[in-house]
């Protein structure tokens, strides 16, 4: 396995079309797939196990206190460690999380890969996002993924774009139907080498009666090819001295 495909998808609670949602990401054949506004409550891990199944993908179970976010991987993956993490909100809030699983692709050392839904207010998403990044550090190199609900200007965007590069493309994901704004990103470490984006075609009506966004993904390159260095001619002075 030379490449890992990563990407991120809200699916708005899985309450529109489940099965167009379904045929998107059997589509698009992610090897990790960060997701955001899965169901959490009363019966929301038969939910999402049910989903999972049908995308062809596998779930570690187990996502309380993670705001709706959860990663499902693919058996062309090892899920080394799989957590949820709640963050603090204003009281009536909608709970915020992460994600986070080190998954190692055979023959490949682990990677961290978070999946995030950063906060409706501003301040609060910068708060997040320094959290967040805190949480990830020190497993090796990082994959973040989600809908930050704000575009490139975003205080919290930034703060991600510090330590790491967006990698992602910069199509509109947001709404669906007519997209207009960049919310759905993928930021990567700078040691990682991640490849041109490969289109997928993706049917236009399942894509609208999945979700109020569209998903995005990278395709990592797990196997990267240093760059060899330029010989250097030495003439008779240089060889001399």
């Amino acid at each position: 396995m030379s490449t890992m495909r990563v990407a991120s998808y809200n699916l708005k609670d899985l309450t529109l079309d489940r099965h167009a949602a379904a045929r998107v990401i059997r589509a698009i054949d992610p090897d990790v797939l960060c997701l955001q506004e899965v169901p959490r409550r009363l019966f929301g891990s038969w939910q999402v196990s049910a989903f999972a199944a049908e995308c062809g993908l596998y779930w570690s179970g187990r996502h309380r206190g993670s705001g709706g976010t959860t990663i499902l991987t693919s058996l062309r993956v090892d899920v080394r460690e799989s957590r949820h993490h709640r963050l603090r909100v204003a009281t009536l809030q909608r709970t915020r999380g992460y994600a986070v699983a080190r998954v190692a692709p055979a023959g490949h050392e682990p990677l961290v890969v978070a999946s995030v839904h950063l906060s409706l207010d501003a301040a609060e998403r910068e708060r997040h996002a320094g959290q967040i990044l805190r949480g990830v550090s020190g497993g090796g190199p990082v994959l973040l993924a989600g809908d930050l609900n704000e575009v490139e200007t975003g205080r919290a965007w930034q703060v991600f774009a510090s330590p790491l590069h967006l990698v992602s493309p910069t199509t509109p994901t947001y709404p669906a139907r007519a997209p207009r704004k960049v919310l759905d990103v993928i930021f990567a470490s700078r040691d990682l080498t991640v490849l041109p984006h490969r289109e997928v075609p993706l049917d236009a009506a399942d894509l609208v009666a999945a979700s109020d966004h569209r998903p995005t993904w990278v395709d990592v390159d797990l196997d990267p090819q240093a760059v060899p260095s330029a010989e250097v001619e030495t003439g008779p002075d240089e060889a001399a001295s």
